[in-house]
């Protein structure tokens, strides 16, 4: 919970350290018994702090609930037990780890990047060596790959409770509001992640990184966050728009467009094209983007990153989906498609939920495909 409405009427608030629109509000929630409830909150941290902790423990049941299928019988690699021996929660996997590898317990995943964020915290390796071990509240330290759905959302919910107290222009804080918004996300969540990337973005611009660079990096990330959030909305116009502005910045920092952020935006604005109600309005602009960005990728990323994968699908899907699809286009997207599940199912297992939505994916190309006549 980011706390960006009155607490007694609900009405919008800037972002700022009041959390109620008036006085009158206040005096009114506080006479209807605010006083006695606010006792147990603040004896939890106070308000953030309190509603963090709770959303964490129900986040971290529920990510255990939905892999208890997949974790029976095997046991936490950190800790060694099946049953954390303090919280009692049960073991997650949300990797692309296989066989019996990767399964831990959420605290145990939590704890280990703590460490790691306090040690170069403690020897003062700056933002870039803090951000480096950062990544390991989204990436797993034995399959490299990104956690995904209810992990990404416990580990979300257990970033910002670990950081929350701290003042809001400490970087962890605010990489830790990033990675929630992004945990809610994971479980369509997307109204309430919309609400954290706003929250993040007032409070960019009101205590933001004093580094002129560090502040525009913090901003440009924040924009793509909003903006992908509005493609899980369904609000394709508003994601196109913002994208297609971010991107335009990106062109003109490196008008080559030879960089892994822009290959990121470049993505982001494909994914606004690429759907039923889009597509066929966009679908040139869709294929002309996918063209130029497909070899920049395939250089920078490799083949078997999840992002170049992301990327050829969405190229897959801008060749079938328009209602005008050329059959050389479906056929194409069919062997594109085809390439990428192979890969997946090597490089992420068949039972990731990304191979299997691109064999839905493949399916779909495939079903298109039947419906042409057959050549004489």
């Amino acid at each position: 919970m980011i706390i960006t409405n009155c607490a007694a009427c609900a009405a919008s608030l800037a972002y700022d350290k009041t959390r109620y629109c008036n006085s009158t509000c206040q005096h009114d929630h506080w006479r209807r018994g605010h006083k006695q409830i606010c006792k147990k909150i603040h004896r939890g941290g106070n308000s953030e702090q309190y509603h963090a902790d709770n959303n964490y423990k129900e986040a971290v049941a529920e990510a255990a609930e939905k892999c208890a299928e997949d974790t029976k019988g095997q046991t936490c690699y950190i800790c060694t037990e099946a049953v954390h021996w303090k919280t009692k929660e049960g073991l997650v996997r949300g990797c692309a780890c296989r066989g019996t590898a990767g399964f831990a317990h959420v605290s145990c995943l939590a704890e280990q990047v703590k460490i790691l964020v306090e040690e170069a915290e403690t020897n003062k390796l700056g933002e870039d060596g803090i951000s480096e071990r950062f990544m390991r509240w989204q990436v797993c330290g034995l399959c490299k790959q990104n956690y995904h759905g209810v992990v990404v959302f416990a580990l979300g919910w257990a970033c910002w409770k670990l950081y929350v107290a701290r003042p809001e222009d400490d970087f962890c804080r605010r990489r830790a509001m990033m990675i929630l918004g992004q945990g809610l996300t994971s479980v369509h969540r997307d109204d309430d992640a919309l609400a954290i990337f706003e929250a993040e973005s007032a409070m960019l611009h009101h205590c933001a990184p004093k580094d002129l660079g560090l502040r525009v990096t913090w901003l440009m990330a924040n924009r793509m966050n909003r903006a992908q959030t509005y493609l899980f909305l369904k609000m394709f116009e508003e994601g196109i728009a913002l994208n297609r502005e971010i991107y335009a910045d990106f062109l003109q920092l490196d008008p080559s467009g030879n960089n892994k952020p822009t290959i990121n935006v470049a993505v982001n604005l494909l994914s606004c094209f690429v759907n039923e109600k889009m597509i066929n309005e966009h679908s040139v602009e869709a294929r002309t983007l996918a063209r130029k960005t497909v070899p920049v990728a395939r250089r920078l990323l490799g083949t078997e990153y999840d992002g170049f994968l992301q990327l050829r699908s969405l190229e897959a899907l801008a060749l079938f989906l328009p209602d005008d699809a050329a059959l050389d286009d479906v056929r194409l997207a069919v062997e594109i498609l085809e390439e990428t599940t192979r890969t997946s199912r090597q490089v992420m297992g068949s039972s990731h939920q990304l191979t299997k939505h691109r064999a839905e994916l493949l399916a779909q190309a495939r079903f298109r495909l039947s419906l042409f006549p057959p050549r004489a």
